[in-house]
């Protein structure tokens, strides 16, 4: 048995689909601990230069510690789509809320699609914990 059919059965085992508001969905279902990509940075909007610098400064900090990917482009929708596409099981969104109100961001899990709310100064801690604590 060489690697290749491992790999293809590893790939096997994490294909998944659902349905999500009416909407068929595709997903690799990787653990965190294995996933290739752990997270993916979010701004809401890429014309709001104030969020874009609050999510790249984001994405600096996470990608010191896991493969993370920047998305800009598209909606927010189609951006979840995508990294639920290729298993990232952490999105984390920078809103205006972020900005003006509560310093917080927005953490979606790619399995549940719940939503959660965390202080910036938090995300690394919280996300810890579900990565790395198995």
């Amino acid at each position: 048995m060489g690697v290749d059919r491992l790999f293809l059965a590893l790939l096997c085992s994490a294909y998944a689909e659902d349905e999500q508001a009416g909407e068929r969905r595709s997903y690799l279902k990787f653990h965190p601990s294995i996933a290739p990509v752990k997270v993916s940075v979010l701004p809401l909007v890429k014309n709001k230069p104030e969020l874009v610098g609050v999510a790249r400064e984001l994405y600096e900090t996470l990608r010191k510690r896991w493969n993370v990917e920047f998305d800009a482009a598209g909606t927010v929708g189609k951006r979840y789509r995508r990294a639920d596409e290729i298993g990232t099981p952490f999105c984390v969104t920078v809103d205006f809320d972020t900005i003006e109100k509560d310093g917080c961001v927005t953490i979606r899990d790619r399995d549940t699609t719940e939503q959660r709310r965390v202080k910036i100064e938090d995300v690394v801690e919280t996300l810890s914990r579900e990565i790395d604590d198995f």
